[in-house]
């Protein structure tokens, strides 16, 4: 959450001069299943920033929430800053819409209003530019052999589950479709990636040219896009599929498991789909191309528009 939040907050300074302030809240646990409704900022638990401005200072030209956290925050900002603030919350709020200056929701949400700017997947930070810079402390990624792959694993959810056996059979497929072209993979896995999914595609995968991040040092995931000639990622994450698809490669879909129906994710890739971003994945490695998708510097735009 906090980099759909930030990735927007980035995208804004690229267009007007800008300081970027992060601000990391939660509730008091007493009060954290309360409806937004009824929350006020004193039940914030200790730990979290403040978000009023210091005594004297003045509130900030712009507010990003996200995340259900924030709702009933953005909506205070809005009528104590007397307008001064323009309230940006993204994702659906599931909340009065008119609370807020804007709200940026993801097209599959089916959200719609006169302060709603619908974009396909949600803002994030992946730039040309933020992947040159963070490839620079992984050049040994160049020396791969190439097609290179980045896999990019999600785990279980709601909507999805990567059980041991379907992680098995779904990384023996991507390590005979990276061997037939003869090329490397950079493996990432997700925090929700159950640990036998993650052990099975370790082992699949492993002998293969390349690198499987163990989750220490620092990340590479901005690196392995920089580097990837081709992207494959799971079907769970609506975040990995947008990012993957800002970078103009092509992007190959590996199916989950379905724990129950998920209309929103169909809608989602079925709009990656029509943009020319991805495919399923069939076990071969074919090349397309499409215009990067730059869905979080268009909300960017709208927003500094309604500023001005």
């Amino acid at each position: 959450m906090q980099n759909q939040a930030l990735g927007l907050a980035e995208a804004i300074a690229r267009l007007a001069p800008a300081d970027v302030v992060i601000k990391r809240v939660k509730w008091r646990p007493v009060f954290d299943r309360l409806p937004s409704a009824l929350k006020v900022p004193w039940m914030l638990d200790p730990s979290s920033d403040a978000v009023e401005p210091d005594p004297g200072a003045r509130w900030p030209d712009v507010w990003i929430g996200t995340g259900r956290a924030t709702l009933p925050l953005s909506a205070a900002v809005k009528r104590r800053s007397a307008g001064r603030t323009f309230v940006v919350q993204t994702q659906d709020p599931r909340w009065r819409t008119d609370d807020f200056d804007l709200v940026v929701a993801p097209e599959h949400d089916g959200l719609s209003g006169p302060n709603v700017v619908s974009i396909i997947g949600s803002p994030h930070r992946v730039t040309a530019t933020r992947l040159v810079s963070e490839a620079a402390a992984f050049p040994q990624l160049a020396a791969l052999p190439r097609p290179r792959v980045a896999v990019l694993v999600g785990g279980r959810s709601r909507a999805h589950d990567l059980p041991e056996a379907h992680a098995g059979r779904l990384a023996g497929r991507i390590a005979a479709a990276i061997g037939t072209a003869g090329g490397s993979a950079m493996v990432t896995f997700s925090r929700r990636t159950p640990d036998a999914a993650k052990a099975a595609m370790t082992a699949a995968l492993t002998a293969l040219p390349g690198t499987i991040w163990d989750g220490s040092g620092k990340n590479p995931y901005f690196a392995f896009l920089h580097f990837a000639d081709h992207v494959i990622v799971t079907e769970d994450s609506a975040n990995m599929a947008a990012e993957a698809a800002s970078t103009g490669r092509p992007v190959h879909v590996l199916p989950m498991t379905a724990v129950k129906a998920a209309p929103k994710f169909e809608r989602l890739h079925g709009a990656l789909r029509s943009h020319g971003a991805t495919r399923p994945f069939d076990g071969r490695l074919d090349a397309w191309s499409y215009p990067p998708l730059d869905e979080t510097a268009r909300a960017a735009r709208e927003i500094v528009a309604r500023l001005a």
